[in-house]
Order: structure tokens, then C-alpha cells, then sequence
């Protein structure tokens, strides 16, 4: 099994998405037994993959009240199973402090044995969960918009990691028209690109991955290609 983390410092950078597409990819082109772990408590991962949400429990994996694999939910992907979120995760980095145990996420992930791939949609911010993030994830995939502040939120990111864990920076929402998007990558030209895209909006809203309903397009392409490349990253 390995672990895949979709994280970055800021809010509104299209991590949820990148994660379900992402989890899509390894269930559907890779044939892996893939989990999609949603850690933020916004839920908007649990959401698109059809959780409706409502409950309260998502907190009680961490505090060992509820084994992770009774929360595990089938989703209408194939091979692809999610353990949702819930709004209880907003207490996790208190709960984290609380139990001081800096790598209960890494046990907790030990014991989900039946999944080749483990994705993880994890809040944004500098907080006590991104460090145990840190800890267990083999890689850890970080979207940055092409913008100053971005940027300057992934130098942060990858500041604070100090080298702890592998990170591949992927260039998200990215217009070629615009000169300064075109600046940025010209910056970073190794980094992969997520081309902005009205089909990528359009299948969040309708709850379904972009690939099962425009595998065609430039955004479906990129997100496997992006896929194909965190495969051999892994290898």
C-alpha cells in the first residue's frame, strides 16, 4: 500500500478535486484497490463521491472509539471506496495535541491493509494534522495555483516538510492566455499542469470524476498523465 497525500497551505486551490480525479485515476486506469481518505471537515471530496453527509463520527478513527474500516463507504467507482468526512474533523489538530501520539495517522493507516493506494484530501494550513500527514504519506502532492501568494504558500509548504517526505508540485487552474500564469510556468516548465476547465466544474457539480464523463478532454488527460507520473514516482 501507499499513501498519497493532497495537501497544500492554502484554502480554494482545487485540492478536493485534484483528489477525487486523482483516486479516480488509480482505480479506473490503474486497477488499484484505492481509498479515498477525506481529512478535511469541509467534506467536499466525501461530497462528489456521493456521501450526503449528516453524521458525526469521522473524529471518533482518531480517538480509537470506531475502527477506520467501519466507516469505509463503496462508492459508484469501481474498486474505489472512501472514508468520509464529517464536520467532528474540525476538532482533529485539538484531538491530535491532546493525545500527543505524532503518529497516529501512520498506525491508523497500517491497519487499512486491503487497499493498494490510499489518497488523503487534507485540510489546508501549518497545522498539527499536515505534520502527521507528513509523517505518514510516501509522497505528498501539493496543488499551487500560478500566483505570488501560491507560490509563496508552496515555498512555505515545502519550507516546513525540511525534505521529510517526497512532494510533487502540480501547477492547478492554470490559463496559458494569462501572461502571468505563463510567467509561473515558464518558472517551474518540470512542474505538471491542470489546465483550467468549465468540464472540470462541471463534474464536481454533477458528482462524478471528470474521466468517467469527458475521459477525452485536455483536463481528463492531464489528470491521468499526472497520475501516471505520481505511479512512477512511487515505484
Amino acid at each position: 500500500m501507499a499513501t498519497i497525500a493532497i495537501y497544500s497551505l492554502k484554502g480554494g486551490v482545487g485540492k478536493s478535486t485534484l483528489a477525487v480525479n486523482l483516486a479516480w485515476c488509480a482505480a479506473t486506469l490503474s486497477s488499484r484497490r484505492t481509498l479515498l481518505w477525506d481529512l478535511d471537515p469541509q467534506a467536499a471530496s466525501s461530497w462528489m463521491l456521493g456521501e450526503d453527509g449528516g453524521g458525526e463520527r469521522a473524529h471518533a478513527v482518531f480517538a480509537r472509539h470506531v475502527p477506520p474500516a467501519r466507516l469505509i463507504r463503496v462508492t459508484p467507482v469501481e474498486r474505489l471506496d472512501l472514508l468520509p468526512a464529517d464536520a467532528s474533523l474540525r476538532d482533529l489538530n485539538h484531538l491530535f495535541r491532546t493525545l500527543a501520539k505524532k503518529r497516529r495517522l501512520e498506525r491508523l493507516l497500517d491497519e487499512l491493509g486491503d487497499h493498494d493506494r490510499v489518497l488523503l484530501d487534507c485540510p489546508p494550513g501549518l497545522t498539527e494534522t499536515a505534520d502527521q500527514v507528513a509523517r505518514a504519506a510516501d509522497l505528498i502532492v501539493v496543488p499551487v495555483v500560478p500566483s505570488a501568494l501560491s507560490e509563496r504558500a508552496w515555498v512555505e509548504v515545502d519550507r516546513h516538510l525540511g525534505g521529510r517526505t517526497r512532494t510533487l508540485p502540480v501547477h492547478v487552474m492554470v490559463d496559458r492566455r494569462r501572461a502571468l500564469h505563463a510567467d509561473a510556468l515558464a518558472r517551474h516548465p518540470d512542474w505538471p499542469i491542470i489546465p483550467m476547465a468549465s468540464a472540470v466544474e462541471s463534474a464536481a457539480t454533477s458528482r462524478r470524476c471528470l474521466g468517467a464523463i469527458a475521459p477525452r478532454s485536455v483536463a481528463a488527460i492531464a489528470f491521468a498523465e499526472l497520475w501516471t507520473r505520481i505511479e512512477k514516482r512511487l515505484a
